[in-house]
């Protein structure tokens, strides 16, 4: 994983640090968001990293961006999958992974198709190295991707929300795809760890030659 990583100009110009993913590498679970936050740039942990400056009161990441983290840490600790008493910028995972379609983030933009296009190949390798049993992609862009390249499900049947809290069959995967917070209802939420819940307690494992745990 290159950390010093050119291939998108634009990009490499307004981020602090290349965000690769974050958690256990020999997870089941492995969730995948459409890019950096403004705190994941600040700590290179994505998805569920807060700004440095929350513990202080000062200005944190709002909008978007804050409301994944915490929306994706309070459905992580419900699932015993990350300890609650973990720190923000350093939350101890277990059995789950965290990643996102790009690996810089852009302050006033989504990353375009070109540059998800581009970090595909860090995607495909974090895929390959953690061998999940589970993919969750969260909002569009993300099932779009992982439903494209890991399913043989036409895409006009992937799509927000039908999809989600639903498990669709991959090619050695399952998706279990996750709306975005910011157009999710709590309603929603709660039926996404629902239905999460009775996937983790089934025997989702497939048959990919890995051990049981």
């Amino acid at each position: 994983m290159d950390e010093q990583c050119r291939n998108c100009p634009a990009l490499c110009e307004t981020r602090t640090q290349v965000v690769h993913g974050y958690g256990d590498v020999g997870a089941d679970f492995l969730f995948v968001g459409e890019r950096p936050s403004r705190a994941a740039d600040e700590s290179g942990v994505p998805l569920v990293a807060r700004d440095s400056a929350a513990e202080s009161g000062t200005e944190v990441d709002t909008g978007a961006d804050a409301d994944t983290a915490d929306d994706l840490r309070r459905i992580l600790e419900r699932l015993a999958l990350c300890d609650a008493t973990s720190p923000a910028d350093q939350p101890e995972l277990e059995n789950v992974y965290l990643t996102t379609l790009t690996r810089c983030r852009h302050p006033e933009r989504p990353p375009t198709a070109e540059e998800i296009d581009t970090c595909e190949p860090y995607l495909n390798a974090e895929i390959r190295m953690i061998n999940p049993e589970i993919l969750v992609p969260i909002g569009d862009r993300a099932l779009s991707v992982l439903g494209t390249d890991y399913t043989t499900t036409p895409a006009d049947e992937l799509v927000l929300p039908d999809a989600h809290a639903t498990t669709i069959r991959g090619r050695g995967f399952e998706l279990v795809p996750m709306e975005a917070p910011r157009d999710r209802t709590p309603a929603q939420t709660q039926t996404w760890i629902e239905h999460f819940a009775d996937l983790m307690a089934s025997d989702y494992r497939q048959t990919k030659g890995r051990q049981k745990r």
